[in-house]
């Protein structure tokens, strides 16, 4: 089966790709990287000619407001209609687990806003909602830190591991289309402050981990349940504390 990966250069998309052929997959890498640009258009007729699946696993090279919603809207606009064009079968799109938790958060409104192209769309689609990634853990902790100090809410907390993020997405994309939405997240629940505590001790960090109620992630105030998932969510095997990378994210 041909699965076009676009981001496939990235994180999640690399792994994508590798574990895709390793299923036997033809698996297409498809990012301005390839020269395949979902922006422009430029080499998106050629990469999705014979695809069955497209996985887009994309992200905004800006988080400002307005600008990530013209990405993911152009982005996914152009990414619809060429599949359309190629006879696409599945469209697969790995978005965020608490997004529709908070719409005054501009990153989070412009993936609502990809998410509704999605739906209103012609291709039948999946859409995969995962909780933060082990490996975005030390940002989340640069972002919270105010004159030094790690600023965390004491509330419910769930990350996952990348591998497993992509071994997911991967396949949910060989399956049949859900027209719907699945989540996904680690196998862990931890209170936010008391993990970011843990976190920064085990890298050695000497920043101190402030509990703090109306502590803003990424410019949004929490509620206890906001970042974790609901029931029947898939959930991943690796732990943190066994995560191969672990020591490596607090550098």
């Amino acid at each position: 089966m041909k699965i076009v990966v676009v981001g496939g250069t990235g994180l999640i998309g690399s792994k994508l790709v590798t574990k895709l052929g390793e299923h036997g997959h033809e698996a297409v890498a498809a990012s301005p990287n390839t020269g395949v640009n979902t922006l422009t258009g430029e080499g998106l007729a050629e990469a999705l000619a014979g695809a069955q699946v497209v996985i887009d696993v994309s992200n905004s090279p800006s988080f400002e407001a307005a600008a990530v919603l013209e990405f993911f809207e152009t982005s996914t606009r152009n990414l619809l209609a060429a599949e359309a064009e190629a006879g696409v079968g599945h469209h697969v799109a790995l978005s965020v687990v608490g997004t529709e938790r908070m719409p005054e958060n501009g990153y989070f409104r412009a993936k609502i806003a990809q998410e509704q192209l999605i739906e209103k769309s012609s291709i039948p689609f999946s859409i995969v909602h995962a909780t933060q990634f082990f490996e975005f853990v030390r940002g989340i902790a640069d972002e919270a830190t105010v004159e030094g100090k790690v600023h965390v809410a004491p509330v419910l907390f769930q990350p996952i591991a990348g591998d497993e993020v992509a071994q997911a997405v991967g396949r949910v994309s060989v399956g049949s289309p859900l027209n719907g939405r699945v989540e996904i997240a680690g196998p862990e629940q931890f209170r936010m402050d008391e993990f970011f505590r843990d976190a920064l001790a085990s890298w050695g960090d000497p920043r101190e981990v402030v509990t703090d109620a109306h502590a803003r992630y990424f410019g949004s105030e929490l509620g206890e349940r906001t970042l974790v998932p609901g029931d029947g969510a898939t959930l991943g095997q690796i732990r943190y504390r066994d995560w191969p990378g672990r020591n490596a994210a607090g550098r």
